[in-house]
């Protein structure tokens, strides 16, 4: 029956992130809001941790870990068992110091007497066994009060975590929660038989959760955006509560793992939770299904869209071809609704760059659609998401930022791009410049040679205070090989005129790149090393090589010299892909010793070692010279 009135609520399920929401319902809400839908949103993420993360919460936990008996109970969970009463006389107050409404509490965090700490806490004790009577003054001095106290409660947090994983869900994380049951996971087997299993606290607090959400709400379309493989097994327990709850209330499913991992479902079951997916960008596709629902358009024209057939109960897709929505017409993100004093500021990683993913409420927006570059050959430039280019005027731009600054109260800003356009950047600079905009904003760019210091410093002016992007593997051969568009030298030069300008830097780093060799590895580290020496980057983060389904190296695999893995039958998720590569490196082996060193870097550590001695087996000595970087920096002129 078509239902005239459509009430649409956007959730974002656990997990993806805890300091700011994730931006996909709040695009989708503000979109569908200017189209004239009554549309609202909420964070069951957010929601659930801080249900978990109570004295409630905790009382509920200690109930369970109490019934363990002694014998079978972990180090982890007797600490907590012994120390409960203290973790549930301060779990309120420092959720509160995490989340700003406490600052002063910071004095009796730094203290080590008000919050009980567990094996987290560990490292600590390690620096005074070296006879550190203060193990945290290298990274916050004498003053630095408030941060110190943050990364404690963060410990503080994870340890209880660790007591939820170990005692009660073993899929339990903050970030990746049971992310094996859907990522690239060929059946809906794993996903389903989790489903089906009795629940746990966990499930049962998401279940509470999402049945509050729809008594305050009242929606008959319900979105479900997983942007992530770590938020799927939620989002599947949300959309079963509703069906348990109203059959009738219709669930759709996109997000960024559906993009990616489903783009040939055929798997039935997965309709028993919900009714619509959707593929790609959800703007035109949810124009069409609310029109569908209204009773305004069949179902064979619906857009981008999987149904499962009454009949024959086969899966079917259905791609009415409609223009997509331009960038410049997909409104301005809201944040109404989400609880936005609620969200916690956490400082897990000491390093001023790293902490920016985890510490602080950002504003997300994009400067543009897609990659303006979409060549690098491990990259999904297939994928709309990619491959779709569309900017935006700076203007435009800069109406957005006022307008969330006008509802949020808060000036802070990520621009989520895949890679943001330089010349775009520019211009937004001159705007803001303009405006006399008071903000702050990081985000992800390629390393090109149009960032020179005139340009950087600009950025600086504007507010950037750091960004982001790939160095990959700090090879030339290999950069060329991936079709990167940067070399290292080129890399060190505007990493460095980043730096001289303020701003931090981020290196995306992998290894395992088709051909690599255990002497290209080396030498992307000596080239890594010398980079945070001379000051260029302040963190980076080392990936493992994956090949997907959806990049230049899975579908040319002989131009990169190796041969694909064959799939199983697939009727569920696809996306990475197995590969032989007849080098027959031990990426693993040498992954270890990479992060080992890149972790000791971040925090200023051995940066004059030779980079042989953070692996365990012997390697050949680097090529690089020790003063390529410099020799690089010296010239002034840029090439």
């Amino acid at each position: 029956m078509p239902t005239p009135s459509i009430r649409v609520l956007s959730l974002i399920p656990p997990m993806t992130q805890l300091n700011t929401p994730y931006p996909s319902t709040a695009y989708l809400t503000g979109f569908l809001r200017s189209r004239g839908v009554d549309a609202v949103q909420e964070d069951l993420a957010l929601g659930l941790v801080l249900k978990l993360f109570s004295s409630a919460g905790l009382s509920a936990i200690h109930e369970i870990t109490e019934a363990i008996p002694k014998r079978r109970r972990s180090p982890i969970v007797n600490s907590f068992v012994r120390q409960f009463d203290r973790y549930r006389a301060t779990i309120a107050p420092a959720i509160a110091f995490l989340q700003g409404r406490d600052p002063t509490l910071a004095h009796r965090i730094c203290g080590r007497q008000f919050l009980p700490e567990g094996p987290r806490f560990k490292p600590l004790e390690f620096y005074l066994q070296g006879g550190n009577d203060d193990p945290l003054a290298w990274a916050f001095g004498a003053l630095g009060i408030e941060d110190r106290a943050k990364h404690m409660a963060t410990l503080y947090l994870d340890d209880i975590a660790d007591v939820l994983r170990e005692a009660i869900d073993p899929r339990f994380e903050f970030v990746r929660y049971a992310e094996s049951l859907a990522q690239s996971q060929p059946t809906f087997d794993p996903l389903a038989s989790a489903l089906a299993a009795p629940v746990n606290l966990v499930d049962r607090t998401l279940r509470d959760l999402t049945l509050a959400a729809l008594a305050r709400h009242a929606p008959n379309l319900v979105l479900l955006s997983v942007p992530f493989p770590g938020s799927v097994y939620a989002a599947f327990r949300i959309a079963q509560t509703i069906k348990a709850q109203d059959a009738s209330i219709v669930t759709a499913l996109g997000g960024g793992y559906v993009n990616t991992e489903l783009r040939e479902l055929s798997e039935p079951r997965l309709f028993d939770y919900f009714d619509y997916v959707a593929l790609d960008d959800g703007e035109r596709p949810l124009l069409a299904l609310i029109e569908h629902l209204r009773g305004q358009r069949p179902d064979s024209k619906l857009v981008r869209t999987f149904v499962r057939d009454a009949k024959d109960v086969r899966v079917r897709y259905i791609n009415h071809v409609e223009p997509d929505i331009p960038f410049a017409e997909a409104g301005t993100p809201t944040w109404d609704g989400l609880p936005l004093n609620g969200y916690l500021s956490l400082l897990d990683m000491l390093n001023p760059m790293h902490r920016l993913w985890s510490d602080g409420r950002w504003n997300k927006l994009t400067v543009a659609h897609g990659c303006y570059w979409k060549k690098c050959s491990f990259c999904d430039v297939s994928l709309d998401y990619i491959s779709r280019y569309d900017d935006l005027a700076a203007a435009t731009l800069a109406d957005r930022i006022e307008a969330v600054i006008a509802e949020t109260v808060q000036t802070g800003f990520h621009f989520v791009d895949e890679a943001a356009p330089p010349k775009a950047l520019k211009a937004l600079a001159a705007e803001i410049k303009k405006r006399k905009l008071a903000i702050s904003w990081w985000g992800n760019i390629r390393f090109e040679k149009s960032f020179n210091q005139e340009l950087c410093q600009a950025l600086a002016d504007s507010g950037c205070i750091a960004v982001s992007g790939g160095l990959e593997v700090a090879s030339d051969r290999l950069l060329k090989l991936m079709k990167k568009g940067v070399t290292v030298e080129q890399v060190a030069r505007v990493t460095h005129a980043f730096s001289d300008a303020g701003i931090l830097v981020h290196a995306y780093l992998m290894y395992g790149f088709p051909t690599q060799t255990v002497q290209d590895t080396v030498d992307a580290l000596e080239y890594v090393r010398q980079l945070f020496e001379a000051g260029c980057i302040q963190s980076g983060f080392f990936h493992r090589f994956a090949c997907t389904v959806h990049s230049p190296v899975g579908k040319h695999p002989d131009q990169y010299g190796v041969t694909l893995l064959p799939l199983p039958e697939i009727s569920f998720a696809k996306n990475d892909v197995g590969f032989v590569d007849p080098v027959g490196v031990d990426h693993d082996a040498l992954g270890i010793a990479l992060n080992k060193a890149l972790y000791n870097y971040m925090h200023g550590i051995g940066l004059d070692a030779d980079v042989r001695s953070w692996f365990n087996e012997k390697v050949p000595r680097t090529k690089v010279p020790r003063d390529f970087i410099q020799r690089a920096l010296s010239e002034t002129r840029y090439s």
